[in-house]
């Protein structure tokens, strides 16, 4: 395992020289390369679990509120799990809890095929999504720590920008091999069941454990500190005293937990665009694809140079992406503006890939920062912090985003009384992360004040 500087002296060090210039040099890193195909094979899966679940919940109950539990079921074992999740993966060998966790996720997606495919209450669905949030909280810090291990310091902002990357690309596959997946499963949309998208998921599971468990990992030993509260908060400690830490994560949390329209797609493709689940996947993979085209940018330049103000205006561009995505149908214009729904749905598409674009910028420049400003004995603590503001900010903007369009499901003159609540939650939601980014770059000059990401 590579050491890594004290936080404290990393700016006024010079970065060493990279091993290699090419984009594509830490690829030639084995074990990495073997991680990276595993989790994107494992992410693949589960963004079509995700898509399927949402589609499933809302054709089976026609509600917003079945959307919005979906980020709450989600986000309740996060909160709970996220303290012993970073201190197992600092006390523990990170390689065995990803691969214990991904069993488990396997098992997770095996009961969410059975209680799909006999049309069981919705409520097991709840339940196994709750597992399946337990045993992400555990992953996702042992994961973030994990990858340091395996490339060089010089490579590892190629590495945040190559998983990012992979993410993406699944989220862009995902949505469209869900609506394959369940065009071919025989009754699959007259009985609004997406088991076989779920079962699919169980393979993806173990494909991914699979390709971890070869590759060569030696587990440090730490330290024999305590278990006490205070060894267990001190992610907590220590991300509340490195304020570019703690501004960066701050600044993500709230800006997706107010931008995130996400979870209310659906809504958009029934009562809005009205294009059906094909439409929906298309909705679905449009923040992925900006992602993507976006990795390839960034993975062909240098590192960034002005990495602070870089994530503020980035930040600040999806706030205004997301208010023209919110507004951009004949709903919102009527005879005003009168073009075809075709246009507004591919400026919508469009507007939503901008804001993919600028949000995977943000993604790298927070990653690649909680990783290198952080010691390895606290890395797993730290990632774990990282994680819960990450994932609570998508699941509670999910079920954000989802009570706005519940409360506001009343007819207007913005159209149906689904249309109304969708548009009303999506724009005010671009509002408030724009109102997000003033309010963090002043709070934390700091952040302003960052320049290369190295």
């Amino acid at each position: 395992m590579h050491d890594q500087e004290s936080p404290e002296n990393l700016p006024d060090e010079p970065a060493p020289k990279p091993v290699d210039e090419s984009a594509y040099a830490v690829l030639r890193q084995p074990d990495y390369t073997r991680y990276l195909i595993g989790r994107f094979v494992a992410s693949l899966g589960q963004q079509m679990l995700v898509g399927a679940i949402d589609w499933e919940l809302y054709r089976r109950t026609q509600s917003a509120l079945s959307l919005a539990f979906v980020g709450l079921s989600l986000m309740i074992p996060m909160i709970l799990c996220t303290v012993p999740a970073g201190h197992f993966a600092d006390r523990f060998n990170r390689k065995k809890i990803i691969l214990v966790t991904t069993l488990v996720l396997a098992v997770a997606s095996l009961g969410l095929t059975l209680a799909s495919a006999f049309l069981l209450n919705v409520i097991w669905i709840y339940f196994f999504l709750a597992v399946i949030g337990a045993a992400r909280t555990f992953l996702w810090p042992a994961s973030a720590a994990f990858v340091t291990s395996l490339v060089p310091r010089s490579q590892f902002a190629r590495a945040v920008t190559f998983n990012s990357g992979a993410f993406q690309l699944s989220s862009v596959v995902g949505p469209v091999a869900f609506g394959l997946v369940v065009a071919l499963t025989p009754h699959a949309v007259e009985h609004n069941t997406a088991w076989s998208v779920y079962a699919l998921n169980v393979l993806a599971s173990i494909a991914c454990f699979t390709l971890v468990l070869p590759i060569k990992h030696i587990h440090k030993e730490k330290s024999a500190e305590p278990v006490s509260a205070k060894s267990l908060i001190e992610g907590f400690r220590f991300v509340y005293q490195n304020k570019i830490i703690l501004g960066t994560i701050t600044l993500d949390l709230f800006a997706v937990l107010l931008g995130g329209a996400v979870t209310i797609l659906p809504i958009f493709s029934d009562h809005i665009f009205h294009v059906g689940p094909n439409g929906y996947s298309w909705l679905r993979a449009a923040m992925p694809i900006g992602a993507v085209v976006c990795m390839f940018i960034i993975a062909h330049r240098p590192p960034l140079q002005k990495a602070g103000k870089t994530m503020l205006w980035s930040v600040a561009i999806f706030g205004v992406a997301t208010i023209l995505f919110g507004i951009a149908n004949k709903n919102c214009f009527g005879n005003w503006l009168a073009l075809p729904n075709s246009f507004w749905f591919w400026f919508a598409f469009s507007m939503f890939a901008l804001a993919g674009a600028v949000d995977n910028v943000s993604v790298i420049v927070r990653q690649t920062l909680v990783q290198i400003l952080t010691p390895d004995e606290k890395r797993g603590r730290v990632s774990a912090v990282n994680s819960l503001f990450i994932g609570t900010s998508n699941e509670l903007g999910g079920f954000r985003s989802g009570i706005m369009a519940w409360l506001f499901t009343t007819p207007t003159f913005l159209g149906g009384k689904e249309a109304t609540g969708a548009i009303v939650s999506t724009v005010t939601g671009g509002i408030g992360t724009i109102l997000v980014v003033l309010a963090v770059a002043w709070i934390w000059p700091e952040i302003r004040k960052y320049g290369k990401l190295a």
